[in-house]
């Protein structure tokens, strides 16, 4: 943990002995402005990496936590230590720490599963390792699926010319689409379900959808990669790595880990239990307290039980994780007051934003809530901005799963579908790219990749909004 998140630990404890004085957020009466932090961690996200790499690379840690207490201190002396403690734990407990650890459990299982052999990549081969990674998406994860896979796709397309198409129809597919179905496909779901929306209801709603677009990606891809392959002299390089007849796996005792983190999840949300126990105001239940203890050691015992040398064969290493967990530390701090703000509906400062989703009559207008939902989550990354759309609609999620389904069902796809418009929509996305340029992929640049995103996703994502969001 960084010099700067272990600041804002000790100023929350600092914070609570003031918790009897907390009040609940009156988002009304809040200014724009306390959403600057915010926006400006997500800029920072979006715009520091491209200019200043290096400086990135070394102090994004120290960045994400200077934007979370640019919120923290302000809102501590206008509203009081007892309102910033009481919201500063809720976010911790309630959303932050659940998704972070989860996140690590797929990472770390992901990790020490190693494809052992390399098969000859051809169309038919890569488009049936990208159908593999779509179903394996929404049980192990989009991050976990595509830790596993990119290396063996990349390795199996090593002998050609042109292997970049294939990363980014692996963002499209692997990495966002393949992840809608289930709360442990994408971050956005699993936020859902920790705010209380039932872990097959995505997967009743919206595999339409996915069906859709993930079939389509396929089919456009399979036409790209046979055209390039059928090129003059695509495959004439020498391919460095032998290719090998059977394919096996490193390191199986993961799959039984898999299982056990599926199970965990299903557990915490099939199990109702009254024991609670409320700390600073956030009620913390027994069952997702056995969750979050039970990940924590799966991932232990996924250290404990991987070989070395699988970790090694897979260049395993926690720097991803890292950046991960920090950057999200200081968006679910700074996402605070703008919830607040969005809950306040017409009334608060954000009165436009929800004016814009909803019809003249006041009811929810899905196509806008699908496409505000996905043009946000492409550049401001897809599990924040899930929450804060989740929260204009409402936030009850008895009322978003039944009377209001097509407004969930649009934010959901939004959020996870076009996810895949830029490197920063979807935490997988920027592994991949970074693991395909070890690997000497020359991967597109930022815009280079949004010119594939527009070109390939833009049309079927326009055809989804007439058939399902109208």
């Amino acid at each position: 943990m960084s010099r700067g998140l272990r600041g804002l630990l000790l100023i929350a404890t600092g914070l609570l002995p003031g918790l009897a004085r907390a009040a609940e957020i009156d988002g009304s009466a809040l200014s724009v402005l306390w959403g600057v932090p915010f926006a400006g961690l997500l800029l920072s996200i979006a715009l520091v990496p491209l200019f200043a790499p290096v400086f990135w690379h070394h102090h994004f840690g120290k960045i994400a936590a200077a934007w979370a207490l640019a919120f923290l201190l302000p809102f501590a002396a206008v509203f009081g230590a007892g309102a910033a403690g009481v919201n500063l734990v809720h976010a911790l407990l309630a959303e932050y720490l659940p998704f972070v650890i989860l996140l690590a459990a797929l990472f770390t299982v992901a990790g020490g599963i190693h494809i052992r052999g390399n098969l000859h990549g051809g169309p038919g081969l890569n488009t049936a390792i990208l159908a593999i990674g779509a179903v394996l998406a929404s049980f192990m994860g989009t991050t976990g699926a595509s830790m596993l896979l990119i290396r063996p796709l990349v390795r199996a397309n090593d002998h050609r010319k042109h292997v970049a198409h294939i990363v980014v129809f692996f963002i499209f597919i692997v990495s966002n689409a393949g992840g809608s179905l289930t709360p442990l496909g994408d971050p956005p779901l699993f936020l859902g379900f920790l705010k209380g929306v039932d872990f097959f209801w995505t997967v009743g709603h919206i595999h339409q959808e996915t069906l859709f677009l993930v079939g389509s990606l396929l089919a456009i891809f399979y036409a790209i990669d046979r055209w390039f392959h059928g090129r003059p002299g695509e495959a004439a390089r020498p391919d460095p790595t032998p290719v090998t007849r059977s394919i096996g796996f490193d390191g199986q005792v993961n799959f039984w880990l898999l299982g056990a983190v599926i199970a965990l999840v299903l557990l915490s949300g099939f199990w109702k239990s009254p024991v609670v126990w409320s700390i600073a105001g956030t009620p913390v239940g027994l069952p997702g307290l056995v969750r979050d203890v039970g990940l924590l050691a799966v991932v232990g015992a996924s250290l404990w039980l991987t070989p070395r040398q699988v970790h090694a064969d897979n260049q395993f290493g926690w720097a991803p994780m890292q950046e991960v967990a920090k950057l999200f530390a200081g968006i679910f701090l700074t996402i605070i007051p703008v919830i607040a703000m969005l809950k306040a509906g017409t009334q608060g400062p954000f009165g436009a934003i929800v004016g814009a989703v909803t019809r003249p009559d006041g009811t929810p207008d899905p196509a806008m809530y699908f496409w505000a939902t996905g043009l946000l989550s492409a550049f401001l990354d897809n599990a924040p901005t899930y929450l804060v759309f989740f929260n204009t609609a409402g936030g009850d999620p008895a009322v978003l799963m039944t009377t209001l389904a097509p407004t969930l069902a649009a934010i959901s796809a939004g959020a996870v579908f076009m996810g895949a418009g830029t490197y920063i929509g979807n935490a997988p996305n920027l592994m991949v790219k970074a693991i395909a340029e070890e690997r000497g992929v020359k991967m597109p640049s930022f815009f280079g990749y949004m010119l594939w995103s527009c070109g390939i996703l833009l049309p079927l994502l326009v055809a989804m909004t007439f058939l399902w969001f109208r």
